[in-house]
């Protein structure tokens, strides 16, 4: 026992014996760090004022996927619009993964989609280490890794433009950090999802299964254990990182209840609820609407896996299984979306697999990256604007389906629960779901309506949706990033 004690009091004593030249050597580590940086800071500052430039202001947007057709992308072309408007003398940049496509088809893309034409040039600098925030590249510690690859990503902006003004318009909150402290930029983010919420430590703490929780994890409980642990740690340094924030924009109510209990900078943010194209769908008329001799269900949204498509092709499904007997007229489901890469092309395909497994091939149609006009007119057809995504943060699709007229049916979570699908007037403006079979007895009863009661509903839907405005957008936008150009 005496020898043992000795062992162990040795043993303290000589840890006790690093610790000082320990705290030494780690105190100069960090101080040769700070140095490094503030010589990289020096350098790039140098690189900016010899910039051809000049003295303007070069305001800068992060969107390694901006000629995608999403929601997302929609919000970094009005946001440019606004900005050229009140501040025509800057320069702006657009920071993008795009490189098999030209700016000017960028350009051109986003007005075909979107409606959207900016009034000055953009600068587009086009970055070829995108696939460092490719989900597919990390097959665990996903989150951890895509975040670290944005780090790298965000640096290759930064070495190849440093601007005044840096907004990242996609959810890379890493960069912010790197942009304000070592580029010496002026940050500010607009946050669509958060890229952890306290919903998904909830789902890992409960043991639930779901996108973000493989069922094989949740019935282990040392692999929920530590996956909890690595959330719990992600989501410290996801909080650190987005406090960096000068200014802080949230898409809805959802997202804003998570990014302030994250990030804790409530002084700075504000809800700025995404632009919609309310104006370009008003004049559908308000209708019956049946392309004869059936009815057409609408889905809008990209082809991403938490848009959860397969549940609408299931509850698609389950409803024309119900109305064989009763003889109704036909149905059609047309999935309407954008495939950012491969990933997304390779889910379209099996979608087309799972309606030919439950037999629906006939009934289901895809309709991918198609212009703006195409789509309105599919809206203008439709009887049930379908939207199946979990925790959607807000869900543009769903107020493109209520201007349009279009009965919407979402899930009963997220932007579409507490900002969206709420009563206007007290009158109701459409209808939420959960589950494959809550879904499928909706659609019926929708289906099952009179018109004069789906048109009551409709003309409610549009008479509430003009707070997503675009013009709305402007002014909530400009306000709140007026403190970066000061």
């Amino acid at each position: 026992m005496a020898a043992a004690a000795r062992g162990w009091s040795d043993l303290l004593r000589f840890f006790y014996s690093l610790f000082f030249p320990g705290l030494i050597v780690c105190g100069t580590l960090c101080l040769c760090l700070i140095f490094a940086l503030w010589r990289v800071r020096v350098a790039l500052q140098r690189k900016k004022t010899s910039a051809p430039t000049g003295q303007k202001v070069v305001v800068a947007f992060f969107h390694p996927y901006c000629n995608a057709g999403g929601g997302g992308e929609r919000v970094l072309w009005c946001a440019l619009r606004a900005l050229q408007k009140k501040y025509p003398s800057a320069v702006y940049v657009v920071y993008t993964g795009d490189v098999g496509v030209s700016g000017e088809q960028i350009l051109e893309g986003a007005s075909r989609r979107f409606n959207i034409r900016l009034r000055l040039p953009v600068t587009f600098v086009f970055l070829r280490r995108r696939h460092l925030v490719e989900d597919s590249l990390y097959p665990h510690f996903t989150l951890l890794l895509q975040s670290l690859g944005s780090l790298l990503l965000g640096w290759e902006a930064l070495t190849q433009c440093v601007p005044d003004v840096y907004i990242d318009s996609m959810g890379y909150a890493f960069t912010l950090p790197l942009f304000k402290y070592v580029g010496g930029c002026r940050v500010g983010s607009y946050v669509h999802y958060p890229t952890i919420s306290t919903d998904m430590l909830s789902a890992v703490k409960s043991r639930s299964a779901g996108f973000n929780n493989a069922a094989f994890i949740a019935r282990n409980p040392v692999l929920s254990a530590g996956k909890l642990l690595y959330y719990r740690f992600f989501a410290l340094l996801y909080g650190l990182v987005g406090s960096c924030s000068d200014v802080v924009m949230v898409n809805s109510s959802w997202t804003l209840q998570h990014i302030l209990s994250l990030w804790k900078v409530g002084h700075c943010t504000n809800t700025v609820y995404p632009p919609c194209d309310v104006r370009a769908f008003l004049d559908i008329p308000l209708r019956e609407k049946r392309a004869a001799p059936g009815h057409v269900l609408v889905s809008v949204g990209q082809f991403r896996p938490e848009k959860n498509h397969a549940l609408q092709i299931r509850a698609f499904a389950k409803l024309l299984g119900r109305k064989k007997a009763e003889a109704p007229p036909s149905l059609k489901l047309v999935l309407i979306g954008g495939c950012r890469n491969q990933d997304d092309e390779l889910r379209v395909n099996q979608l087309r697999r799972l309606c030919e497994e439950l037999g629906v091939q006939g009934e289901v149609e895809f309709k991918i990256n198609i212009p703006f006009e195409e789509l309105k007119n599919y809206l203008a057809e439709g009887t049930i604007g379908l939207h199946t995504m979990w925790n959607e943060h807000f869900g543009i699709g769903v107020v493109e389906c209520m201007a349009a007229g279009t009965i919407i049916l979402a899930h009963n979570s997220g932007g579409p629960k507490l900002d969206i699908v709420v009563p206007h007037g007290g009158a109701v403006t459409g209808f939420l779901a959960e589950g494959e079979d809550d879904y499928a007895e909706t659609m019926a009863h929708i289906l099952s309506m009179s018109e004069k009661e789906r048109l009551r509903i409709r003309g409610s839907a549009r008479a509430s949706v003009g707070r997503f405005s675009d013009q709305e957008f402007d002014v909530a936008f400009l306000a709140s990033v007026e403190k970066l150009f000061k």
